[in-house]
């Protein structure tokens, strides 16, 4: 029998660069909110654009908490933001802490993405490689829109590759630094301005099933471009870069779409990325949150 790990507070799940909440039958979330409220927690996923940069993203959040606090009669959510929506969670709970009782960071681009920076690289900005590269980013994310039923959302496929590069991420670091680390991979403040701040994420394990996990095959090879943290990335987001506020553990063995949720043939196991969820919503009743 399952205990029953009910927040104080809504949880909102944030979706990250590309992502959505349902795409017909498809939940991109479907494994950890269906995990979530089997324990009791109410759970929620903002509608937001799929390609934007992290402020844009932020104020479609912030409308949308406003949205689920009417809703619930709660007077705070708390925030788990995956990849990208981690920095989104994090500009929420800037502008609006009175609102937010926490931010989780799960697999966030805290400090940037080596990767980001590597695809920023190979784009000449105002010659064809930046221009193909935005127009099929843009193509993409408009066919993802149109799945998803919200086609009015903006989109902006430079911004959102800019707002996830080292420099872009700092810049935004310097505006809101609110929950990271003083020295590079250490921990952040636990609560600043009255909001909780946690975080975890994983490194790429070495595949040995590639035939029955491309999406691992694809995260490990990424992880190959990157040369701050070899060997201590998820393919797309470094190790130490991910630290934010409370580091619960930041070296699973789960690739960076595996910490979304469970990978191709997974089963409950030891590494079960969907139990993380549930613990960590006990780890939220438990600091009555």
């Amino acid at each position: 029998m399952q205990r029953n790990a009910t927040t104080l507070y809504p949880v909102l799940l944030v979706h990250g660069l590309f992502g959505f909440e349902r795409i017909g039958s498809f939940e991109l979330f479907h494994d950890v909110k269906q995990a979530l409220k089997a324990v009791g927690v109410q759970v929620f996923v903002p509608h937001l654009s799929a390609v934007h940069d992290n402020e844009v993203r932020g104020e479609q959040l912030l409308s949308q908490i406003d949205s689920v606090l009417r809703g619930t009669g709660s007077t705070k959510v708390n925030l788990i933001g995956h990849s990208q929506g981690a920095l989104t969670a994090r500009y929420a709970a800037a502008l609006a802490p009175q609102k937010v009782a926490s931010v989780t960071s799960v697999s966030g681009p805290n400090h940037g993405s080596e990767l980001a920076d590597f695809l920023r690289k190979a784009l000449i900005p105002g010659r064809l490689p930046e221009t193909v590269a935005q127009n099929v980013a843009t193509l993409f994310s408009d066919f993802l829109s149109l799945l998803s039923g919200h086609k009015t959302l903006p989109r902006h496929a430079l911004a959102a590759l800019n707002a996830l590069t080292t420099e872009g991420v700092g810049q935004f670091n310097d505006k809101y630094p609110q929950g990271l680390p003083k020295t590079w991979g250490g921990q952040g403040a636990e609560r600043v301005d009255g909001v909780r701040y946690y975080s975890w994420s994983g490194v790429v394990p070495e595949l040995t099933v590639q035939a029955l996990d491309p999406v691992q095959g694809i995260c490990l090879a990424l992880s190959k471009y990157f040369i701050t943290e070899p060997a201590q990335n998820d393919g797309f987001v470094g190790r130490f870069s991910s630290h934010l506020g409370t580091v619960i553990r930041s070296d699973y063995p789960l690739d960076h779409l595996r910490s979304l949720r469970r990978g191709i043939g997974q089963r409950f196991t030891e590494n079960d990325p969907v139990k993380l969820y549930v613990e960590h919503a006990l780890r939220l009743q438990a600091a009555n949150l």
